[in-house]
C-alpha cells in the first residue's frame, strides 16, 4: 500500500512540476524583463527547487567519453561484457589507437574490478572512483539492477546470488584481476574469493581490496548498525518491505523501496540537506551559477535510488548485520562453510575513512583477522585521514592520496602474485 500511495503521489505532482518548469523557462527567458528582477528571480528559484525536490531521479549516466594520458586525449567508451537479470558487468573500453598513441606502447594495463554497492544507489555514484583509474587501468564495475525493473519471472536474488555472480566475474576476468568492494558488498565479495580459495580456484584474483565495508559491524558500531541490531527482524521484514505496483516492469515483486532507503540517508544529516536546499535556492536567486550546478550534479546522483529485492536485502540484514556470521565464522553459501583464512596468495588492501558514520573504524580491518592465512607482505591497511564514508571513494582525497596507494598496492602485489602459482 505505501508503494501504491508512493506512485499515486508522484503521478499526482506530475501536473504541478510541469507548471514549474513552465515558469522557470518563461521567467529565464531571455525576452521577459521580469526575469531579472528580484521577483522574478525569486519566483523562478522557487519553481526550480520545487521541481527538484519532487521529481523521481531517473538513473544517472556515466557520462564518461574520454580519459587524459600522458596530457592526450583518449576516448572510452561503455560495453557489456558479462549479463545477468541482476546486473551487467561494464567495460570501460580505451581506444586502442589514442591509448597507443599516448603511451608509446602496447603494454597492457592491470585489469581493476569494481563491485559497486547494492545498497540503494547506481552504480554511478563511483564515477569519481573510475575516472581516478582509467589513465592506467582497464576499468570494469558491476551495474546492479534495480529490483522495479526486474520482471518476477525472472526469479529472486538473495546474498547468495550476490556472491555467486562476483565469483562468475572474476573467473571470466581471470587470474590477473585485481578485485575492489566499496562499502555493503564487502562480505559477499570476500566469501566469494573465499570460496575460489577453498577450491583451488585458477582464477582467483590477484589482490583484493575493501573500502569502508562492514566486514564485522560489531567494531565500532555506526548509527546504522545500531539501528539494524536494535530493531528485531520481524520489525524490517513487517515495515520495510513493499510490493512493487503495476505498471513497472517489476511489478508484484516485493522489495526494499529506495525512497525508504533514501529518507534514511537523509535523515541521518537532515540539517545538511536542508541546508543544501536553503543555499540552492538563494545562489539561484542571485545567479551564482557555478554553485547552483555543483548542488544539481551532486543532488542529481544523491537522490537518483534503486530498490533491493526482499531476499537481498533481509538477509543482508539477518546474515551481516544482525548475526555477523562471516565474522564469526558462521556464514555459509547455500549450505557450504565460508573459511576465509584459506586464502594463502589474494593480496588485501583495507581502506576505512577517519570519520566514516556509515562503517566505523574496525569495521573493514577486520578483514586482515579473517584472512589469517595471508602473510605479512600480502598485507596493508590505511586509514585516510578527514574524510567520512562518501570519500573514502570519491573526491580529493581519493584522487590525491587513497588511489595512489592503492594503484602502487596493485602493480607490486600484480606480478607477485602470478609468480607466487
Amino acid at each position: 500500500m505505501l508503494y501504491s500511495m508512493y506512485e499515486f503521489n508522484r503521478i499526482a505532482m506530475t501536473p504541478w512540476r510541469a507548471a514549474a518548469n513552465a515558469t522557470r523557462r518563461t521567467l529565464r527567458a531571455p525576452w521577459n524583463p521580469v526575469g531579472e528582477t528580484m521577483a522574478g528571480r525569486t519566483i523562478a528559484a522557487a519553481a526550480e527547487l520545487f521541481e527538484s525536490v519532487t521529481r523521481r531521479y531517473a538513473k544517472p549516466e556515466w557520462m564518461i567519453d574520454s580519459t587524459q594520458i600522458n596530457e592526450r586525449c583518449v576516448g572510452v567508451s561503455e560495453e557489456i561484457v558479462w549479463s545477468k537479470p541482476w546486473c551487467d558487468l561494464l567495460h570501460f573500453e580505451r581506444d586502442h589507437d589514442a591509448l597507443l598513441a599516448a603511451r608509446g606502447t602496447d603494454t597492457p594495463d592491470p585489469k581493476v574490478l569494481f563491485i559497486a554497492p547494492m545498497s540503494g544507489h547506481y552504480a554511478t555514484l563511483l564515477r569519481g572512483t573510475v575516472e581516478a583509474f582509467l589513465p592506467d587501468h582497464e576499468v570494469y564495475i558491476t551495474d546492479w539492477a534495480d529490483a522495479r525493473t526486474v520482471p518476477v519471472i525472472d526469479g529472486r536474488f538473495d546474498l547468495d546470488d550476490f556472491v555467486a555472480y562476483v565469483r562468475e566475474m572474476i573467473t571470466l576476468l581471470g587470474p590477473d584481476v585485481h578485485v575492489v568492494a566499496v562499502c555493503q558488498p564487502g562480505p559477499p565479495t570476500l566469501g566469494a574469493i573465499s570460496l575460489m580459495a577453498q577450491d583451488n580456484d585458477p582464477a582467483r584474483p590477484a589482490s583484493m581490496t575493501f573500502m569502508g565495508s562492514p566486514i564485522d559491524t560489531r567494531l565500532s558500531p555506526t548509527v546504522p548498525n545500531k539501528l539494524a541490531e536494535e530493531k528485531p527482524f520481524d520489525w524490517f521484514s513487517g515495515n520495510l518491505i513493499h510490493t512493487v505496483p503495476a505498471p513497472n516492469p517489476g511489478a508484484f515483486r516485493r522489495v526494499y523501496p529506495g525512497f525508504l532507503q533514501l529518507a534514511g540517508f537523509m535523515n541521518m544529516n537532515l540539517d545538511r540537506h536542508v541546508d543544501a536546499h536553503w543555499n540552492f535556492f538563494t545562489h539561484l536567486v542571485e545567479g551564482d551559477g557555478d554553485s547552483a550546478e555543483k548542488h544539481r550534479t551532486f543532488y542529481d546522483e544523491y537522490l537518483a535510488v534503486m530498490d533491493l529485492s526482499e531476499e537481498f536485502y533481509l538477509q543482508t540484514i539477518s546474515d551481516v548485520f544482525q548475526e555477523h556470521k562471516l565474522a564469526r565464522g558462521e556464514q555459509a553459501h547455500h549450505g557450504r562453510p565460508v573459511d576465509p583464512s584459506k586464502i594463502v596468495d589474494v593480496a588485501l588492501l583495507t581502506v576505512e575513512g577517519e570519520n566514516d558514520d556509515i562503517s566505523g573504524i574496525g569495521q573493514t580491518q577486520a578483514a586482515h583477522t579473517l584472512c589469517s592465512g595471508l602473510e605479512e607482505s600480502l598485507r596493508m591497511d590505511w586509514i585516510q585521514p578527514d574524510v567520512g564514508h562518501y570519500g573514502v571513494f570519491n573526491g580529493r582525497r581519493f584522487r590525491d592520496h587513497i588511489a595512489p596507494k592503492m594503484k602502487a598496492f596493485m602493480r607490486e602485489q600484480g606480478a607477485a602474485a602470478l609468480a607466487r602459482r
